[in-house]
């Protein structure tokens, strides 16, 4: 082993290393700056435009802090005795209607399709498990005729129905997968000390895996309920009245043959991120300690 001789103070070997350290931590806070203004710098434009006029908006070279700031887009979406409030509030409740649907379904349906893949062994387990996640190895626009047929058939067309079936058709492959991973980090020990104080496997499921396995479900709901949420291609080609149009599809209104609202439509984008935001922020700490606790061996 190779000692440092004593004339050669200790201080005076640790400066490179600690150099190099600190040049790795300061190009990493460089980079989390420079992502950090990649996302804010859309948003904040967009917010902006949502306070100006039309003529502003379309002013060039263009104002980045509008002279005349204005609330009235917001006050125009968000008053029910006007028609485009009446409508926008409308295309509101019915994606959040679908949304909520399609994640109360899909995670019922995911908890105990994962917690059987986790726990029990049955011929097929594997090959039935990769099946599952098959379908999100295609774009969604594969099955974009197969799916119109099929809710034709079934007279679907026009409804939420649609919607919320074909969400859950890709939404729940990710869901089973994700809740997989939590169920197989929860130790097996503790439900069969629960089946020996004379709990069954459903209580023990209940009252054991279910509260540890919370964060998990938590983050499959944001991720299912966003998916819903954003979703514009099925909802476009399902949904053709009015009544029935869901957000994405329906600030479609905005954009004109002529001239584009972009004012109007920035407002109703904004409005149209709150929700996910809200949730997300509400939450936060589930979502953060569900994609750290993946990491931790059981």
């Amino acid at each position: 082993m190779t000692s440092i001789p004593a004339s050669i103070p200790a201080e005076a070997v640790r400066p490179t290393a600690t150099r190099s350290i600190d040049w790795w931590r300061w190009g990493g806070r460089v980079f989390l700056v420079f992502l950090l203004i990649f996302t804010v710098l859309p948003m904040a434009w967009m917010l902006l435009t949502s306070i100006k006029t039309q003529f502003a908006a379309l002013q060039y070279p263009p104002q980045w802090w509008p002279a005349e700031p204005t609330l009235q887009n917001y006050t125009r979406l968000l008053d029910p005795s006007g028609s485009i409030g009446k409508e926008f509030l409308l295309y509101f409740w019915n994606s959040f209607y679908v949304s909520l649907a399609t994640t109360i379904l899909g995670v019922a349906v995911a908890v105990p399709a994962a917690y059987a893949f986790s726990r029990f062994r049955f011929p097929g387990r594997t090959f039935l498990f990769f099946a599952v996640l098959l379908r999100n190895m295609f774009p969604a626009v594969v099955f974009l005729v197969p799916l119109f047929l099929l809710m034709r058939w079934l007279g679907l067309v026009n409804t939420h129905g649609s919607l919320i079936l074909t969400y859950l058709t890709f939404g729940l492959p990710l869901s089973i997968w994700l809740l997989k991973g939590f169920f197989d980090n929860i130790p097996i020990q503790l439900e069969q000390a629960a089946r020996i104080d004379g709990a069954t496997r459903f209580q023990a499921f209940l009252l054991i895996v279910m509260p540890l396995s919370s964060p998990g479900i938590i983050a499959t709901s944001i991720f299912s309920f966003i998916g819903a949420w954003n979703e514009y291609v099925y909802a476009y080609t399902f949904l053709s009245k009015q009544e029935t149009m869901t957000l994405p599809v329906g600030i479609q209104r905005f954009f004109t043959e002529f001239a584009t609202d972009w004012p109007g439509l920035m407002a109703a984008t904004f409005m149209m991120s709150v929700p996910v935001v809200v949730l997300f922020l509400v939450l936060q700490k589930y979502f953060v300690r569900a994609l750290t606790e993946g990491a931790v061996k059981h």
